[in-house]
């Protein structure tokens, strides 16, 4: 039988390779480690029992050194399924120190027969599948396999315990208001993990999370993690509320970024809300100006939303646009290439995540293509490792490679990258409350001499925005250096492809 009285527990969070979203070129310029931190770790953490100890290890922060696991009774990992190899290898490093391995998140959810070498899978959603693990594991009973598809009220999900990470290694931070989507999009997984009925904290839950992270320390951006933040417009509107009172309170020490559906853009008076809170971007899954792609994968808000002039909308209204865009569906011809990047351009998305449609387990997209035999492989989650994992119905496999890799090429050339910045500041209607910290200044400088003075392929394109920006939108110019270190990785990481 296990002593579980005062177990040691290392946290682990294994590395992200060089993809779309690691912003791993943007870390010199604000002096940080990490874009965000491993916030469900910080969430499991205080639900492990209190006399524990406990000693988190993110591996995009720090090294991982073999002291810190021998110093631990068991090893508990999260991960992505893009963290999926640094999972492996670390897995196998705590094997091989002879520490027993608890694994949970969407990477052992999704390919929980992939990983023989861990001890203790801990699956679904762990305010219900943790408690009976601890349980077991305390009278020496404990199984392989945890497996939960309870959906639990948000109401049991504990304040992230903040303690365990510097909040300074990282370029943002994160919180979660909401699980769940109303919407049943073919492709996606969220409906897998975590349902269709969306699941709020309470405000007054949320106003202590934002009252715990400005008690500790933190001042700057917070990304809401939600799958889709206005699930509920109704209980989010109320949430709205509380948050404005508190930013207002603190003067405005935050400013959020978070997911929506496109049809944000129907409802002004959560617009005008979102903007008094002080969020300032959204990502939103356009995924095809192709109606005929949209209703193949059910994405039904977009068909019902003229989307061009719904992106245009929300940008008017103070909060940018980023977009996730797919090709590879099996409406698609070979006129999506050009297609995608003209409305990329056009609507002057910024930041437009392009990906080759991929299935995941679970899904209703995996199920129809296991049925045809037209899956090849599992998924990388890579947006940009210039694969997919499923066979498509009419594009050549040849032909879907090589035109991701155009619109990639076409959409991050400097040139376009800058158009599209242009188009963006003509709709753009800054709102944002910024609050400048030293980073703040040190990446200004820095972009200024690393892109504004070295940069040959850039620095016309930089100083012809930088002053048009300069004297017709002043308060953007924080945002147009952002979006200009972010070109920064985007080119950085398309050349791989």
């Amino acid at each position: 039988m296990w002593h579980t009285a005062c177990m040691k527990i290392l946290l682990l969070y294994p590395e992200y390779p060089n993809t779309f979203w690691s912003f791993k070129h943007v870390m010199s310029f604000v002096r940080t480690k990490a874009a965000y931190p491993p916030l469900g770790l910080l969430t499991i953490a205080p639900m492990l029992p209190k006399e524990w100890s406990k000693k988190l290890v993110d591996m995009n922060v720090t090294e991982l050194k073999d002291k810190d696991i021998l110093d631990a009774d068991m090893v508990f990992i999260s991960a992505m399924i893009v963290q999926k190899e640094s999972a492996f290898a670390v897995i196998k490093r705590c094997r091989d120190l002879g520490k027993k391995v608890v694994a949970g998140g969407p990477l052992f959810m999704s390919y929980k027969d992939n990983y023989d070498q861990v001890d203790h899978l801990i699956l679904g959603e762990a305010e219900t599948s943790l408690p009976i693990f601890l349980k077991d594991l305390e009278a020496g009973t404990a199984k392989r396999l945890y497996e939960s598809k309870d959906r639990p009220p948000l109401s049991e999900t504990p304040l992230p315990m903040w303690s365990l990470i510097r909040l300074k290694d990282y370029a943002m931070t994160s919180v979660q208001y909401s699980r769940g989507c109303p919407f049943d999009c073919e492709f996606c997984d969220i409906v897998v993990m975590n349902g269709r009925v969306p699941r709020m904290k309470s405000p007054e839950q949320m106003v202590r999370e934002f009252q715990a992270l400005y008690d500790a320390g933190w001042r700057g951006r917070v990304f809401v993690v939600d799958d889709n933040f206005i699930g509920n417009k109704f209980h989010v509107m109320k949430m709205m509320e509380a948050l404005v009172v508190w930013q207002k309170k603190h003067r405005y020490p935050f400013s959020f970024l978070t997911q929506v559906s496109v049809d944000l853009a129907a409802n002004q008076d959560l617009m005008d809300a979102m903007r008094a809170a002080n969020f300032y971007q959204v990502f939103v899954g356009i995924e095809t100006p192709n109606a005929e792609g949209l209703e193949e994968c059910g994405k039904k808000q977009n068909v019902k939303s003229d989307l061009t002039e719904a992106i245009k909308t929300i940008n008017a209204n103070g909060m940018q646009v980023m977009g996730g865009f797919i090709v590879g569906f099996d409406s698609d011809t070979d006129s999506i290439f050009d297609t995608q990047i003209n409305f990329i351009q056009k609507t002057g998305i910024v930041v437009a995540m392009v990906g080759m449609l991929g299935a995941l387990p679970g899904t209703r997209l995996w199920d129809r293509l296991k049925k045809d035999n037209r899956i090849k492989n599992d998924s990388s989650g890579d947006n940009l490792d210039g694969d997919s994992n499923i066979i498509p119905l009419h594009l050549g496999e040849d032909t879907l490679k090589a035109g991701y890799k155009k619109i990639l090429k076409e959409i991050y050339s400097k040139k376009s990258y800058y158009k599209r910045i242009n188009v963006l500041m003509k709709q753009y209607k800054p709102t944002t409350k910024q609050r400048f910290k030293a980073n703040d200044i040190y990446a200004i400088g820095k972009t200024f001499w690393k892109i504004g003075l070295w940069s040959r392929g850039e620095r016309k394109l930089f100083w012809k925005l930088i002053l048009k920006t300069s004297f017709t939108k002043t308060r953007a110019l924080p945002e147009v250096i952002t979006a200009i270190i972010f070109g920064y990785h985007f080119h950085a990481v398309v050349k791989k492809l």
